[in-house]
């Protein structure tokens, strides 16, 4: 519940904390470090989470300073994109790969990048924010911005594109599972599509197309030898991934496209326990 604020929320992850104590029969010395994965923008260096997209109500919480106090032991906090991106190349898809890309496709649209096996922030820590590009001078809305990759190629742009295409869809007299334009999420939009449902697929498919875009931009910049997808990626499948795989061979380098291998994330709905342990754990 992101809206009742970071007070009930820290309040949940110390409860969630002691109760795993509890159950190990430990205490808090036997503790060594917490990792903090989240989405930005955030303050790494300073451990403040600065009001991302997703937490509108988190404004400049010192999360590394509440938690370190409260178990007196080292906290640590990392963007998601990065963390997710450590977890997979340690434990996941990425394993054996030198040069991978890792991207969120959440609710929002990020990535995180290891370039020859360390992974790469940039000057200011921003390196990856690959959803903020513009695909197209119109389109669905993501990071604030008309056409954005994250407005086309996320969880919050699939929900804009499915509000467009259940509409036309009815118009047209075409029956869909899906409901009400206005209500429906990427999470609805998968359930259809595993069920056969024709809107659901065009939904996918033209989010996919957009998704291979990106990934042909990844390519051509990076020339990585895996790609790997967290998020609608593991729900989707081929739906969503197929359309993706043929617009990024037809549109990158040929040689650099053979190259890459594009994968749904290895750790699945774990990964984010895997990202905050490798956090933890120093990246």
């Amino acid at each position: 519940m992101p809206d009742a604020g970071p007070k009930r929320a820290l309040s949940l992850i110390v409860a969630g904390i002691q109760t795993l104590l509890d159950e190990k029969k430990c205490d808090a010395s036997n503790i060594r470090a917490i990792g903090v994965s989240c989405g930005g923008p955030l303050d790494r260096i300073r451990g403040i989470i600065q009001s991302p997209p997703n937490l509108k109500t988190w404004v400049d919480v010192p999360i590394v300073r509440m938690l370190s106090r409260k178990f007196s032991v080292p906290c640590r906090l990392e963007n998601d994109a990065n963390a997710c991106a450590v977890a997979e190349h340690r434990y996941g898809a990425g394993r054996g790969a030198r040069n991978m890309v890792f991207l969120t496709m959440g609710t929002g649209l990020g990535a995180g990048i290891i370039v020859e096996n360390q992974l790469y922030r940039g000057v200011n820590d921003l390196a990856g924010e690959i959803g903020h590009i513009r695909l197209t001078p119109s389109g669905p809305i993501g990071h604030n911005k008309r056409g954005s990759a994250e407005g086309w190629a996320s969880g919050g742009g699939m929900a804009q594109i499915a509000r467009r295409e259940i509409q036309r869809a009815r118009r047209r007299g075409l029956k869909t599972r899906l409901g009400a334009a206005g209500s429906v999420t990427a999470r609805d939009v998968a359930i259809a599509a595993r069920r056969g449902d024709a809107v659901a697929i065009e939904i996918a498919r033209i989010a996919g197309e957009r998704l291979g875009a990106v990934l042909a931009i990844l390519v051509d910049i990076l020339n990585p030898d895996r790609i790997v997808i967290g998020g609608l990626a593991m729900r989707f499948g081929t739906a969503l991934l197929g359309p993706a795989r043929e617009v990024m061979m037809r549109e990158a380098l040929a040689e650099s496209a053979r190259s890459c291998l594009v994968m749904p994330a290895g750790l699945g709905e774990k990964i984010g326990d895997v990202a905050a342990l490798c956090v933890a754990e120093g990246i």
